[in-house]
């Protein structure tokens, strides 16, 4: 058992967002059992999920005062959209599903119908009781006896009177709030035709747990995953016109696919401006829709995509700033040009004249001069700045696409640069970055989060390759706000219109500050695990935040919290209810404004 002191150092620093009191309703549990799990925590980096049910007391129950403030917001409204539940019961007894009608009912936004659609298995008693509770309240209706009369002809989409749809599970539960914030977000951005938020699950003593956080809309994590999933609300009319809802509410062969194909139909049909999310708790899952979710159907594929190359394929002009250290230059050179399987590329080897002449370091390079892929450029003698370096080898690069390369990495996976020009050469994307890893085969890069920390941060970091993260946001590829600029991607064209790296940002977070600017110009950075590199991290040119740098470290975090500080605090693909000092752990507070 740790000392004392060493106890008091971990609760301090692992539970520094944490009030006194969320403290204290774990203490009946016991210190020491808090410490195991805490320091279990700590090395492994999962959430502390022990820590849910308090945060739930603290922030997920809707007030007196927050009730008095929704309904005289409702009332105020100009438009009060009417929203169609519909819910498909396959348990013949509807064991648990006057629960979830309950919960329905229960909504402080009145303006909602539900329609419960039975695949005609359902015993009489269990009908009777269904029919009765229906007669007891207008909005709520039961469908025809004969199940082929909704499901073969999507029967139960012409039926309902809303303008929007959502579909609910048997033994399920809303939020007493959740159809109001639904309502609220449709009412600010009437041009929303999907709507969705965050969920966890609740077992049968009304017990939440496991809660699921959700980015942002993420177009390359939802052709993964649903991460869209529950509450989620759809446009009547876009669920039409993208098909209907099939056999979505027939016997399940695939538990969550067919949910996740009218979400990406929907998608399709719509665009990702009019996808809205929701960073609020408003669904909860019981056990039966929990495991449905989280069956293997729900994924599409559980890495990547395969994405063709434009034909003809690209040049591709790798950068690599060098101080030309043996050691790392001959590795990182023979694995680009032995392992690459991409053609064409051509690699610019960016080299100070002072290393160029050392006659170590000379004959390093020249053991691979003979390639016609490689090219020694060489500049004049002055301090190393990164930004400067790479904005002077692009123009010297003659390729449509830049590869920005430390000379610390050796490849992985030959298909790698492959991969990336694929995604690159996508509609609207305009930077692609693979995963990174340490050599002891843990991540060191798997997208980068702005704000933790204060600028950015790599979430995943030290996670064991394999392991999935926090929703398997270490095993999808994804849309991210950033990408580290030790192996990156792009199109050289917006490279240049953007004005390349920032050379007033010398070492640390220039390529956030070019990542920022390239979302600013509406871009699309993506992250995925299908390409592969080791990556020997600063080791060529020091850490960053090393002691001899911490003068320019600081500078360069001033700058960037001057120049981005909103934007470095909402980054869309994280959740403001998970925190900004370690990466997917609980907000103590969450960041969004309590109501009441």
């Amino acid at each position: 058992m740790p000392s004392l002191t060493t106890t008091s150092q971990v609760l301090r620093l692992y539970y520094r967002d944490l009030p006194a009191r969320t403290i204290r309703i774990w203490a009946q549990h016991g210190w020491r059992g808090v410490l195991a799990r805490s320091l279990e925590a700590f090395r492994t980096h999962r959430p502390i999920d022990e820590f849910y049910t308090a945060w739930t007391h603290r922030y997920g129950i809707v007030t007196d005062a927050g009730r008095a403030t929704m309904r005289a917001e409702i009332a105020r409204w100009q438009t009060r959209p009417v929203i169609s539940l519909i819910i498909a019961v396959r348990d013949p007894e509807a064991r648990r599903l006057a629960v979830t009608i309950r919960s329905i009912r229960n909504q402080i936004y009145p303006h909602w119908e539900l329609w419960i659609e039975h695949d005609g298995t359902m015993i009489p008693a269990a009908l009777q009781r269904t029919r009765s509770i229906a007669r007891a309240d207008r909005r709520i209706h039961v469908g025809p006896d004969d199940p082929r009369a909704g499901s073969e002809a999507d029967g139960c989409l012409r039926r309902v009177n809303g303008a929007f749809i959502a579909l609910i599970d048997c033994e399920d539960e809303l939020a007493e709030d959740a159809l109001y914030w639904i309502a609220n977000e449709l009412v600010a951005h009437p041009e929303a035709d999907m709507v969705f938020s965050d969920e966890d699950r609740i077992d049968v003593a009304g017990e939440r747990h496991d809660p699921r956080f959700k980015p942002d809309w993420n177009e390359a994590l939802m052709q993964g995953c649903n991460m869209f999933g529950r509450l989620g609300v759809l446009r009547k009319q876009l669920v039409v016109q993208a098909g209907g809802l099939n056999a979505l509410l027939g016997p399940e062969t695939a538990e969550g696919a067919r949910e996740h194909d009218l979400v990406l139909r929907c998608a399709e049909a719509s665009s990702p401006k009019r996808v809205r999310h929701i960073p609020r708790v408003l669904y909860h899952r019981g056990s039966k829709s929990a495991a449905a979710a989280a069956a293997p159907g729900a994924c599409v594929k559980p890495r990547h995509v395969d994405y063709p190359l434009p034909q003809p394929a690209p040049l591709v002009s790798i950068l690599v700033p060098s101080a030309c250290a043996p050691r790392l230059i001959e590795p990182c050179l023979q694995s680009l040009l032995t392992r690459t399987q991409y053609e064409p590329f051509e690699v610019l080897l960016l080299v100070n004249e002072r290393h160029r002449h050392e006659p170590r370091k000379s004959a390093a390079i020249e053991r691979f001069a003979s390639d016609p892929r490689l090219r020694v450029v060489t500049y004049e003698d002055r301090p190393f700045n990164y930004s400067w370096v790479n904005n002077w080898g692009a123009q010297a690069a003659k390729g449509k696409l830049l590869c920005f390369l430390n000379d610390d990495t050796t490849v992985i996976t030959p298909e790698w640069l492959t991969r990336l020009v694929a995604r690159v050469s996508l509609p609207g994307v305009g930077a692609a970055g693979p995963m990174l890893r340490y050599p002891d085969d843990t991540i060191q890069h798997a997208g980068v989060l702005l704000g933790l920390s204060g600028v950015a941060g790599h979430p995943c970091q030290g996670l064991r390759i394999g392991d999935a993260g926090y929703l398997g946001r270490a095993l999808l590829e994804q849309d991210v706000s950033c990408l580290t600029g030790a192996c990156l991607v792009m199109r050289k064209d917006v490279f240049m219109d953007l004005g390349g790296f920032d050379e007033t940002l010398p070492i640390a977070f220039n390529d956030v500050d070019l990542c920022v600017r390239l979302r600013q110009a509406q871009w699309r950075l993506i992250w995925t695990p299908a390409a592969e590199l080791y990556h020997h991290e600063s080791t060529s040119v020091g850490r960053h935040d090393a002691p001899q740098r911490t003068a320019e470290f600081a500078h360069a975090v001033g700058l960037m919290r001057e120049r981005w500080g909103p934007v470095l605090d909402a980054d869309p693909f994280y959740n403001p209810n998970l925190s900004l000092r370690r990466a997917f752990h609980l907000a103590f507070p969450p960041r969004i404004a309590e109501m009441g």
